[in-house]
Formats: structure tokens, C-alpha cells, sequence
């Protein structure tokens, strides 16, 4: 009887779940927290990457818009006398949105002006919201500025390099910033060198690009150091 007793004892002993600690609780809450991290930086940078690839699409199809006015505009491309009054690097987006289906005034509607991570600069909303920038993320080279190069009503025949020369950009390559890999994270100060934007060259073609930054003046006022594969100056 004494033997069956402790047989009972014994089994029952080792048929007990270990109870669960606050030591293993500290380490399920790790494990699980760690793993939420994994899976808020893939979405991140699954955002990051549709975003960059909606913006390269939209500037593709600026790009070409801007070459289909030339087109019908005796090989010209836009320039200040084809705009309503204003700075035409914004709104040449006038004289080129009907070859991309737009009609009437344009608001934040016109999607493929904007670029998704377009934060704004001096402003709170972004530029394809904001009416004093017609409602685009995206610039042409055509700064009229007295000495700065661009390429506003010239001929697309006296454009030497077109593979090279900017046509339309995102706002970010005049300044220059990144809006996709920011190194400012969402402060647009200071600019710096190598800042990556979109931009559509006269050629047709869309490029992830690095843009010169002399530490002093704002990209778009000259053309850039050896090394780079742009420049804003037709020759």
C-alpha cells in the first residue's frame, strides 16, 4: 500500500504545469515587442517604396506632358509668355495639364501632381495642396531669373544633352532636400549635398538622382561639379 501511495504521489507530482513567472512574462513581452518593431519598419518601408514609385510614375507622365506641348507648339517648350502671371518653374503646369486629361482649375484633385511625401517648405501643407504653387509637387527648369540656367521657350533642338538636362523635378532638387530619404527627417533646414529627388530629363526618362550642393547657394542657381548626371543649362 505504502509502494502505491508513493507511486500516487509521484505522478501526480510530475503531472503539475510549472506555474508562468514574471520572469517569462517579461520575456514573452520582449519577444512580442520586438517583433511589433519588425513589422512597423517593413510597413514603413513598404510605404516608402510605393511612394517613391507613385511619384516616379507621376513625373514620368509630367514629363511627357510637357513634351507633348512641345509637340504642338513648334518643338518649343513652355515658357513666360505661354502661363498665366506667375513664377513659370510652378505653372507651366497651366499651358501642359490638358495632355494629362485635366480640365478647368486646377486643385489638389490633379493626383498626379503630387508627389505623396511632399511635405511643403515654408508652408504647413504641401505644395500640391497649396494654390500659390497651382496645386504640384513638381517644378520645370525654368527659373527666368537674370544668370541662372534653365531652358524656358527654348527650342528643344538647342538643348544639346537631353539624356542630361533636367526638364520637370520634384520642388526638392532646386533646393536641394529629399522628401524619400531625408537625412533632415521632416524639418526642410539645412540643405545638404547628395540629397536624392525625382526628376524627368528632356530625354523622357525618370532618375532617383543626387543633386549638388555647394554649401551656399540653392541648387537650381548653377550647374553641378563633374560627377553627377544632370544639369539645368541647355548646352
Amino acid at each position: 500500500m505504502m509502494a502505491v501511495g508513493r507511486f500516487r504521489s509521484l505522478s501526480a507530482g510530475r503531472g503539475r504545469a510549472p506555474g508562468f513567472t514574471l520572469l517569462d512574462l517579461l520575456v514573452a513581452l520582449a519577444a512580442l515587442s520586438a517583433l511589433a518593431g519588425v513589422v512597423v519598419a517593413h510597413a514603413k518601408t513598404a510605404r516608402e517604396k510605393a511612394g517613391l514609385a507613385r511619384c516616379t510614375a507621376n513625373l514620368q507622365q509630367v514629363g511627357h506632358a510637357v513634351l507633348s506641348f512641345c509637340e504642338e507648339n513648334e518643338q518649343t517648350l513652355p515658357g513666360t509668355n505661354d502661363t498665366a502671371p506667375n513664377n513659370l518653374w510652378w505653372w507651366y503646369k497651366e499651358p501642359v495639364k490638358d495632355h494629362l486629361g485635366l480640365t478647368g482649375p486646377s486643385s489638389a484633385d490633379d493626383l498626379v501632381f503630387a508627389c505623396p511625401a511632399d511635405r511643403g517648405y515654408s508652408d504647413s501643407t504641401p505644395f500640391h495642396r497649396n494654390p500659390r504653387f497651382d496645386f504640384g509637387s513638381y517644378v520645370f527648369n525654368g527659373v527666368t531669373l537674370p544668370g541662372l540656367p534653365n531652358i524656358a521657350g527654348l527650342p528643344l533642338s538647342s538643348v544639346k544633352k537631353t539624356p542630361r538636362t533636367l526638364l520637370v523635378m520634384e520642388w526638392t532638387a532646386h533646393a536641394p532636400l529629399s522628401w524619400h530619404r531625408s537625412k533632415t527627417g521632416r524639418k526642410n533646414m539645412p540643405f545638404y549635398c547628395d540629397a536624392e529627388s525625382v526628376v524627368a530629363f528632356v530625354d523622357g526618362n525618370v532618375s532617383f538622382s543626387r543633386i549638388y550642393y555647394d554649401g551656399y547657394n540653392a541648387a537650381y542657381t548653377r550647374d553641378p561639379v563633374s560627377g553627377y548626371e544632370y544639369q539645368y543649362s541647355a548646352n
